[in-house]
């Protein structure tokens, strides 16, 4: 499997913006699909956004449309996520994952995952 890194957690204000970025052990992540999931204390993951592995393709939780970016390039073996008009309710350690070929929604789909990084938005 993959092994991912991800990064670009912090601290931001309410409406500020943030870009977390996930980097891939190898080109290898060219097959794959990369989605962003998140996990507030006491609350079960939650999907942010997926794209599939040709870049074709992007998919977004309803709490976050319109407001976050999923991007990928495969020539750096990563993926990114923008993140504008932050709000408190984003607070949360962001999670990249990877699966062979397209994105889904689901937590258990993916086999490989980031360590995490924490976004904590103040109001």
């Amino acid at each position: 499997q993959v092994q991912l890194e991800d990064s670009g957690g912090g601290l931001v204000q309410a409406g500020g913006s943030l870009r977390l970025s996930c980097v891939a052990s190898d080109r290898t992540f060219r097959s794959y699909a990369a989605a962003w999931f998140r996990q507030a204390p006491g609350k079960e993951r939650e999907f942010v956004a997926g794209i599939n592995w040709n870049g074709f393709g992007t998919y977004y939780g309803d709490s976050v449309k319109g407001r976050f970016d999923i991007s990928r390039s495969n020539a750096e073996n990563a993926a990114y996520l923008q993140m504008n008009s932050l709000k408190p309710e984003d607070t949360a350690i962001y999670y990249c994952a990877a699966r062979t070929w397209d994105a889904t929604t689901i937590p258990n789909d993916y086999r490989s995952w980031g360590q995490g990084t924490q976004v904590t938005v103040s109001s």
